[in-house]
């Protein structure tokens, strides 16, 4: 990945090497670095800036401004952000910069767009559609009980490994972004599914071989996040959820229905691994859009 400015990608490089050797983020995490601040280094050159210290606010907000007429959503706008306060806080510390500019700037709300979020109603139908007579509808049937359960992200249901779960205490260990690990407790009914999968359908599927991944395809190996959403959207089809589902679908409604059952703010925020709450607030708002919905549709002096 390169900019329109080789000042610019030497930046670029260091931060990337900073990242990786320093940080010792994981991969995925350093390439969403790297494309947030490619896509604002390519904006400060369009404005026709060849230095980093040449930047100021103003600029950075005319980004965020473009990112946010361009329809990215709230979520993907602030993750930016931080991208880039963590990419002034690097020019700092190595002295290539005096003052870090985003240090007053204000963070975006996360208004843009609500995320979809499921009924309890939809939640069972859509986890009720496999058929677990058979061994892939039985695997089919753990994966959405585990995906709900723990509110995984779908990167981190696929690459749960058979020593992440503890099906006697009824709990998983997740790593998410930054290779961060939380425990997650599940409930009965993903924790029972999962056992049924591990002793009847597992062994089927590894043919003799060894996989550490919980989850395989029907070959043998691990599941990945495109077959996962293939099978979600075949499932949402047939219960009949016309909105627009995706394996995101049932993180949102994990978080939102724990915080309408009146979880803790911050318990939710640790299962979900949100490093800042405030990612973690949307689904306050979620909540507050649904109320005031039915507040509209049923208050007799609305």
């Amino acid at each position: 990945m390169s900019s329109k400015n080789q000042t610019f990608d030497l930046l670029l490089d260091e931060f990337v090497n900073y990242l990786i050797v320093e940080r010792r983020l994981a991969d995925n995490t350093v390439e969403s670095y790297q494309r947030d601040i490619l896509r604002f280094l390519d904006f400060v050159s369009s404005k026709r800036i060849q230095n980093i210290e040449n930047v100021k606010i103003d600029t950075i907000r005319s980004h965020l401004k473009n990112l946010m007429e361009s329809n990215l959503s709230s979520v993907s706008l602030a993750r930016h952000l931080a991208s880039i306060r963590v990419f002034y806080r690097f020019l700092v510390n190595e002295r290539k910069l005096k003052e870090d500019p985003t240090t007053y700037l204000e963070s975006p709300k996360l208004w843009s767009r609500i995320p979809t979020v499921l009924t309890l109603k939809e939640v069972d139908s859509l986890l009720n559609q496999p058929y677990t007579k058979t061994a892939l509808g039985l695997r089919d049937k753990a994966m959405l009980e585990i995906l709900y359960a723990a509110g995984l992200r779908v990167s981190e249901l696929v690459s749960l490994r058979t020593n992440d779960i503890n099906l006697q205490s009824g709990y998983l260990v997740s790593t998410g972004k930054g290779s961060k690990e939380r425990i997650i407790p599940i409930g009965e009914s993903a924790r029972i599914k999962t056992e049924e999968y591990l002793n009847n359908v597992r062994p089927q599927l590894l043919k003799g071989s060894k996989m550490p991944e919980l989850f395989l395809s029907r070959f043998g190996r691990k599941m990945t996040r495109q077959a996962f959403w293939k099978i979600i959207k075949k499932y949402a089809l047939s219960a009949g959820i016309k909105t627009n589902l995706s394996p995101h679908s049932l993180r949102h409604s994990f978080a939102t229905h724990l915080l309408a059952g009146g979880a803790d703010l911050r318990a939710v925020q640790q299962m979900l691994g949100h490093a800042d709450i405030s990612t973690t607030q949307i689904y306050t708002h979620v909540m507050k859009d649904r109320l005031r919905e039915v507040y509209d549709k049923f208050h007799p002096r609305k």
